[in-house]
């Protein structure tokens, strides 16, 4: 069954959930872009999962030799293609983010951004073990939540969403403790950095730094050390 990212909250109106964000939330969104910018140098291949339509791709592009970027949506993927239309160095393609086409040991940086490890909604350990597999050793696969210090501002910009009618309305009830969760069936939780190291732990020669930037944002990042 399509996930609601394939279908309800892709394409044009995946777009205009980042373009009503208010001043905190963008100010987030570069933290994070700022952050992941850093790890990545021109000679590295980037694969972004979960690219959408391909928000990040045109700043990505830019510092790195390659972007691959994949995701479930085929209405995202087309809309990213007149997104793009002035990016190079990049390819989008349809693809699971838990079962990945690559061959292991070929992308420098690999990214799951945007809380994409609790809004794919797919076995956690199985994504992380995908993104693992598929770096190169001396690579890194960097993973990002919110931080609980950001919760009212989250909330405040998912009850904007709401409003526009981009995502259903809250469930005031369940709504609560880093987890939103709209009546229509929405949900979008978070991941503790106990959680991450605890789905990491059984996965061999690799090294986890767990960062927060701008009281917004954690990032774990996995670096594969052979």
């Amino acid at each position: 069954m399509p996930g609601y990212y394939d279908t309800s909250l892709s394409a044009l109106r995946l777009k205009k959930c980042y373009d009503i964000a208010p001043s905190r939330i963008r100010q987030y969104l570069q933290a994070e872009i700022d952050f992941v910018l850093k790890k990545i140098s021109r000679k590295d291949v980037v694969l972004d999962l979960g690219c959408g339509y391909g928000r990040l791709i045109p700043q990505l592009a830019k510092k790195a030799k390659f972007v691959q970027g994949i995701d479930t949506s085929i209405p995202s993927l087309l809309f990213g293609k007149e997104y793009l239309r002035n990016t190079q160095h990049y390819c989008l393609q349809h693809m699971n983010a838990a079962k990945l086409a690559f061959s292991a040991n070929t992308m420098d940086v690999v990214l799951c951004l945007q809380n994409g490890i609790s809004a794919f909604h797919v076995d956690q350990r199985t994504l992380i073990k995908e993104a693992v597999r598929v770096t190169k050793p001396g690579g890194a696969a960097i993973f990002s939540t919110y931080s609980e210090k950001f919760w009212e501002h989250r909330l405040k910009w998912f009850a904007l969403q709401s409003k526009a009618g981009l995502i259903g309305e809250l469930d005031t009830e369940k709504t609560r403790n880093g987890n939103i969760v709209c009546k229509d069936g929405f949900s979008a939780t978070t991941i503790s950095p106990k959680k991450f190291l605890d789905l990491t732990r059984w996965i061999r020669n690799i090294k986890v730094m767990v960062r927060e930037v701008d009281d917004s944002c954690l990032f774990f990042v996995i670096k594969k050390l052979i």
